[in-house]
This record gives C-alpha cells, sequence and structure tokens, in this order.
C-alpha cells in the first residue's frame, strides 16, 4: 500500500471511530430527554453515566490517532485540515456529553420538585441541540459547509429560550422566594444547554474551516 493510499486507509478508521462517538452522544442526549421529562429512571441514568467515560475514552484514542497521523503520514493541506477540525469536533463531543451527564443529574433532583412552566423550554433547548448536532456531523460526513452554517444557524433559538427562561425565573425568585434553589438549578441547567449549542457552532466552524479553508465566526 502506497504511502497515500495508507493514509487514507487511516483516515478512514478515524472517521469511523468519531461516528461512534457522535452516535453515542446524540443517544445519550436523547435519554436525558427522556429521564426530564418523566422523571428518575435509575437503569438510564447509569447507562448515561457509564456512557460518558466512554466517550471520554473515545476522545482520547480519537486525537491520538489524529495526532499520529499528522506526524507520520505528512498529510497535505486538505487532509491537515480535517484532521485539525476532527480535533474540534472530538472536543466539542465530549463536552456535549458532559453537558447531557448535566442533565441527567438536573432531572433526577428536579423531579423531586413541582413543575416549572420554564422547562418545556428546557425541552425545547435539548431537542434543537439534537437537530444541531445531527445535521453538524452530517455536514462534515458531507464535507458541506453550506450545511454547517444552516445547522449554526438553529443555535439562535437556544440562545432566545435561554433569554427568555432566565427573564422568567428571575420574576419568579423575586416573587417566591422560598423557590429560588430550585429556580436557580433550573437556571443553570438553561445555562449547560445554551454552551452546549456553543460548541456545536463552534464545531460547524471548524467544518467550513475543512472545506473552505477559512476561518468564519458563526458565535454572535
Amino acid at each position: 500500500m502506497n504511502t497515500r493510499a495508507l493514509l487514507l486507509d487511516e483516515m478512514n478508521k478515524v472517521r469511523r471511530e468519531l461516528a461512534l462517538m457522535y452516535a453515542r452522544v446524540e443517544e445519550d442526549l436523547g435519554k436525558a430527554l427522556v429521564i426530564l421529562r418523566t422523571g428518575g429512571d435509575s437503569e438510564i441514568i447509569n447507562e448515561v453515566m457509564e456512557s460518558g467515560k466512554i466517550v471520554d475514552a473515545l476522545q482520547i484514542k480519537i486525537e491520538d490517532m489524529a495526532f499520529v497521523l499528522i506526524a507520520t503520514q505528512r498529510p497535505v493541506a486538505g487532509d491537515l485540515r480535517e484532521l485539525l477540525t476532527i480535533f474540534k469536533i472530538s472536543s466539542g463531543l465530549e463536552r456535549i456529553g458532559d453537558y447531557g451527564i448535566h442533565l441527567v443529574k438536573a432531572a433526577v433532583r428536579l423531579s423531586r420538585r413541582p413543575p416549572f412552566r420554564s422547562v418545556v423550554r428546557i425541552y425545547r433547548m435539548v431537542e434543537t441541540g439534537q437537530r444541531m448536532l445531527k445535521l453538524a456531523f452530517s455536514a462534515y460526513m458531507a464535507q458541506d459547509a453550506e450545511a454547517a452554517r444552516q445547522a449554526a444557524d438553529l443555535d439562535d433559538g437556544i440562545d432566545e429560550d435561554h433569554k427568555a427562561i432566565t427573564e422568567e425565573l428571575l420574576k419568579l425568585m423575586k416573587r417566591k422566594p422560598e423557590l429560588v434553589k430550585s429556580a436557580a438549578r433550573l437556571l443553570r441547567l438553561s445555562g449547560f444547554m445554551e454552551r452546549m449549542g456553543d460548541h456545536i457552532t463552534n464545531i460547524c466552524e471548524g467544518i467550513i474551516f475543512m472545506c473552505e479553508g477559512s476561518h468564519e465566526e458563526l458565535n454572535h
């Protein structure tokens, strides 16, 4: 096998590992949303917590593989841009996986309290994040910069919901001081979801760099 063929073969291996990492993070977000909507389910909670460890291990494996290719295979410009983007995607996926774990933990605590109206916005933020992530990874696999931009555009909806939740909960805390602790927990969770959208947007910026070789700021 010549050098170029070897590089392409190894790149495909990295892509497969990255796809496994993405699929696990996406699945964990879905499970976390189920827990948030229905209350604590110890089996699903444990699954998400254990999955987080696998996601962390996959990030290390993927980045090690990418480092080796950069060091030993002399990738050309397009290949090097993709490898650098892979670092960005794997790092982003790891952080998104962490937010899924935060979501699970918060869901268990919130299930013990009377429901907040604002939690409906949290559901929507998670659902929007799921759509963003799916579109972003599809854009990576297709090497489609425009699709990455479209995925990033969805972050505006997450930002709007976060702003609305913040306003609603601050007003609630003034009216009902006894709910401050629970409302603050929900506000913190909203902040995690807002940052999740930012991480997916950063992934989209990496995809654009991979495809077009230019840096584009998508976070506003």
